[in-house]
């Protein structure tokens, strides 16, 4: 029996990945052929997706994109043992847009069966959660700090120090939170692990669990995430069958309410909870006074997906990876007006031009790259003259700009940056929750300011004005949503003053 690996992550199924499996499946009994095919999660190659692997004696060779309608002919001209044909790309593992990284997080997505369980473990599953049963809690809270392993959500808080408040704290429940509410523009990441690789993300939160004390778990997820829903629901049901849920450690999935200000802890929690999803003052700390206001982590997907490796290798294994205080590696998500867009997992310190050029293979449409947006719709603006900077948590934070959740999009040089500072003002207008003053007048403010410069009128003190209210959401924000919405906009001014003169 010949397997075929055709993928069920979202992307690959809006591209046609379903009709192709079926295509395939109709070809195989027309023909006779013993043909087992496998629904795994994307490699990430997203320009060549739907992307069908072929099991042969000298491992997997790929095609892509396929379309159903190039199942007979893939079948014809020998698909099934690996043969050459203009859709093929020879052994996956050797080509050199996967042979370049360094998948850590992402080691098993589109390798396996994302809900079998015996697939998971031969590829070092659940390895972590059972080394972890032989530890004692702060000894797992140490190899957490020694790790270096930082939030991977945006905030890059270290982990291992929001593990040990919520291990100190006394209380008679605690909680482990998966905030799984992507919403940052370009971002994907969180939705390609669920969908391929979902017993890492339960693994590392069971293993939490452990370290912390906490018996429940809930995973936050973005409500338009149906797919990953599915997905999570059948390996939670089969961890549990297996063993791995249930005594210690119980798990649920919660869908969100799409609320991007959910992403923000305190609001996800406020939503968990059955409320209105707006920030909380800060103090207390959710590790503090987290879900129905006891002691409670959240991290997000990413973090805790890394943190099985971190058991089952060690700490030295995982900080080996990085640079600096940034260590281990990142899933970098490369969308926009890039050629080759898709994830890319690297160790931090590589450089935002490769990502670009050697990754995405510059622009789509061919024309010049102008400006990359790192961070999401809130992250800065970066020119060409800083795309060679180190992609390290500190470095960023020098430009005054953010990593962020590793989302990077690509602009080539037709972009408007006015109306690219004008989208971050009218993004946050409709996304923030209301509470805090400078947010919720701030930003319609900052649209109309915009729009008076746009049209010329008084462009010098205009400028001024709007540089004083970026000033005031910084400083007097309640959270990140309207204090980072300045971000790009003071990026915009600085790095394209071009665009802001009067038209």
């Amino acid at each position: 029996m010949t397997r075929v690996f055709i993928p069920l992550d979202t992307t690959a199924l809006s591209l046609g990945a379903e009709q192709v499996a079926r295509a395939l499946q109709a070809a195989s009994a027309a023909r006779n052929l013993d043909v087992e095919i496998v629904r795994n999660g994307s490699r990430g190659m997203f320009w060549l997706e739907p992307f069908v692997e072929v099991e042969t004696s000298s491992g997997r060779v790929g095609y892509g994109p396929v379309r159903a309608a190039d199942v007979d002919a893939l079948l014809s001209a020998g698909m099934l043992e690996g043969a050459d044909h203009e859709l093929a790309h020879g052994p996956v593992e050797e080509m050199p847009w996967l042979a370049q990284q360094a998948r850590v997080s992402f080691a098993r997505v589109g390798v396996i069966d994302p809900l079998s369980i015996d697939d998971y473990r031969a590829h070092g599953g659940f390895a972590g959660l059972q080394k972890a049963t032989t530890l004692g809690a702060q000894t797992l809270v140490d190899e957490v700090k020694a790790s270096g392993l930082r939030g991977r959500g945006g905030a890059a808080f270290p982990t291992g120090i929001k593990w040990q408040t919520v291990l100190d704290a006394q209380a008679g429940q605690k909680y482990i939170v998966c905030n799984a509410d992507e919403g940052d523009s370009g971002t994907y990441a969180d939705r390609m692990l669920m969908e391929g690789d979902p017993f890492a993300l339960i693994e590392g939160m069971a293993i939490a669990g452990l370290a912390v004390g906490a018996s429940q778990g809930y995973i936050y997820l973005r409500e338009e995430y149906r797919q990953a829903e599915w997905v999570l629901g059948e390996a939670i049901r089969l961890a549990r069958e297996a063993g791995y849920l249930g005594d210690h450690f119980e798990l649920e999935v919660r869908l969100g309410a799409g609320s991007y200000v959910c992403g923000e802890e305190t609001a996800l929690l406020e939503s968990l909870e059955g409320k209105r999803g707006m920030v909380r003052a800060k103090p207390p700390l959710p590790a503090i006074e987290g879900l129905f206001g006891q002691p409670t982590v959240v991290n997000n997907v990413l973090t805790f997906a890394s943190v099985p490796f971190v058991l089952a290798e060690g700490s030295a294994a995982y900080e080996a990876f990085g640079v600096a205080r940034s260590r281990g590696t990142l899933p970098f998500q490369l969308a926009g007006n890039l050629k080759t867009a898709g994830l890319v997992e690297l160790p931090f310190g590589a450089r935002l031009r490769s990502l670009l050029e050697d990754f995405g293979g510059g622009s789509r449409t061919g024309r010049p790259l102008r400006s990359v947006q790192v961070g999401g719709p809130l992250g800065a603006y970066l020119p060409a003259s800083q795309w060679d900077t180190p992609l390290d948590y500190e470095a960023f934070a020098e430009l005054g700009a953010v990593l962020g959740h590793g989302g990077v999009v690509a602009f080539d040089d037709t972009v408007d940056m006015l109306a690219q500072a004008r989208f971050a003002f009218e993004f946050c207008a409709e996304e923030s929750c209301g509470k805090c003053t400078p947010c919720r007048i701030g930003s319609v403010r900052g649209v109309e300011v915009i729009d008076r410069i746009r049209q010329g009128q008084r462009r010098e003190e205009n400028l001024i004005v709007l540089k004083d209210l970026c000033d005031t959401m910084v400083d007097g924000s309640l959270c990140a949503m309207g204090g980072m919405t300045p971000f790009p906009v003071r990026s915009a001014i600085e790095h394209f003053p071009e665009d802001f003169t009067e038209r």
